[in-house]
């Protein structure tokens, strides 16, 4: 069965940091500009944003998709519910399938072919991949400079009977000392006829026994991405001739495991044959993605990712990465293991709210409103709410206790299928007023004794006509 890809999306936090003033504060220089978590930022949050525009991109509702892998070195629990969080929040069914591979920059490729290979086995006809991470650097090292944060998200699927022609190849060599090791976890790639998914290897012999492989198992390919047990073609070289995953470098820095797929995805605006190569833990794979035409995409997701923000985020930028590198835990008036917070996780993370069976109306939230704000009537049923609306009437808080930061705007707003809804904004409310229109985007609360606390805020909306 053929694996093909129907939409892909991409996400970088909006926070940039000069690597030349990284350079300066240790005595030495820097090129280019990395991308930097806000304080309400994450791997999770970076995952939600590019799966939501994938599947937007590729028209699929979030219950008709089966699988969903999710790659990222540092998942946010280090044992706990990770996985389960990001299928909640973006509104999959309970019985989606699928894994989370974490534990070096190879995770994004594991999740890759594990997704590609459940749709070639029959286990899933629709497969979501995401890949984020959000790279924490060593004050004062090298690679402080260059450590960044990303997302992407590819929706696979399958297509017709034909069985597909193998066009990957991995490579385990075990690191033989701490400097190859400390290379070694960098996501690299390189690219194919007509476009291109990542930058020069750090590791001489992966690379060259990389290029042995993709040389001696790699063919023109008749499935973008090759599923297990498929025969190998005959030889052909793979020659690049471009590299668009240096302008993603160069905007957002290393973005760890999700670096080798945001080159990818640079790469799909036009027609070729994209290699995505990734490195990470020892291991090195590549892929062979053909593109008969350009993949969908959100038409934004460019700008969002690797656009250059306002100046005033780029001011910000070293207090926000001071903020996540220092991160400590405010006690909660409700834990989040309480069973209270427990049972109101599903309405938080889905972001669900109460429809009266009698007069339609919907009430938010529905734990704290068990009956109609409107009739009173006490059947209500949950409903997911709408993920855009317009601000009705907002609020600036100039103090505000920890852990959260003044400023910090809260908006009433009136979404799109006729609910009221209260929210934190994203922002200092500069870009909040009466009647903009604003979309919902799964933030960072706060954490509490080590556990994240998820949920939805409000974002202006930067095009009006979206």
């Amino acid at each position: 069965m053929t694996v093909r890809v129907l939409g892909v999306g991409a996400a970088a936090p909006e926070f940039r940091l000069q690597a030349s003033d990284v350079g300066a504060a240790w005595g030495r220089g820097g090129k280019g500009e990395v991308a930097v978590c806000a304080p309400d930022e994450d791997t999770l949050t970076l995952a939600w944003q590019a799966a939501d525009r994938a599947l937007g991109a590729a028209g699929i509702e979030a219950g008709a998709v089966d699988a969903l892998f999710w790659g990222t070195s540092r998942p946010p629990f280090a044992e706990g519910p990770s996985f389960a969080f990001l299928a909640s929040t973006l509104s999959l069914l309970p019985t989606v399938s699928g894994a989370l591979t974490s534990g070096s920059a190879h995770a994004g490729m594991e999740a890759l072919l594990a997704g590609a290979d459940a749709i070639g086995a029959g286990s899933a006809r629709i497969a979501l991949v995401v890949v984020s991470d959000a790279v924490r650097p060593g004050p004062g090292t090298g690679f402080e400079a260059r450590c960044g944060a990303g997302a992407a998200a590819i929706v696979l699927a399958a297509e017709g009977p034909t069985p597909p022609r193998s066009g990957r190849a991995s490579r385990a060599r075990a690191p033989f000392s701490t400097a190859t090791a400390a290379t070694a976890r960098s996501t690299t790639a390189t690219c194919t006829t007509g476009a291109s998914s990542g930058r020069r290897s750090s590791c001489p012999s992966c690379a060259r026994s990389r290029s042995r492989s993709l040389r001696s198992r790699s063919g023109p390919g008749r499935c973008p991405i090759p599923t297990a047990g498929s025969a190998p073609p005959s030889p052909a070289r793979v020659k690049a001739t471009t590299t668009p995953s240096h302008e993603v470098y160069a905007a957002i820095g290393d973005a760890g495991a999700a670096s080798a797929l945001l080159g990818g995805l640079a790469a799909l605006d036009a027609a070729g044959l994209v290699a995505i190569v990734g490195t990470g833990g020892g291991r090195t794979t590549g892929v062979l993605i053909p593109r008969r035409r350009p993949r969908p995409r959100r038409g934004d997701d460019r700008r969002r990712a690797v656009g250059r923000p306002p100046g005033e985020l780029h001011r910000r930028a070293p207090c926000a990465r001071a903020a996540a590198t220092g991160r400590r835990d405010i006690p909660m008036g409700v834990p989040p293991e309480s069973a209270m917070f427990v049972r109101g996780a599903d309405e938080m993370l889905g972001l669900l709210g109460g429809r009266c069976v009698d007069c339609g109306t919907i009430s938010t939230p529905p734990s704290i409103h068990p009956h109609c704000v409107n009739c009173g009537g006490p059947k209500l049923e949950p409903v997911a709410l709408a993920r855009g609306g317009t601000v009705h009437t907002f609020v600036v808080n100039q103090t505000m206790p920890a852990p959260f930061v003044a400023p910090l705007p809260i908006a009433v707003l009136d979404m799109d299928d006729g609910a009221r809804l209260m929210l934190q904004a994203i922002g200092d409310g500069t870009d909040i007023e009466i009647g903009r229109r604003v979309e919902l985007v799964l933030r960072k609360y706060a954490h509490e004794r080590g556990v994240p606390v998820y949920g939805f805020k409000a974002r202006a909306k930067k095009d009006e006509s979206a």
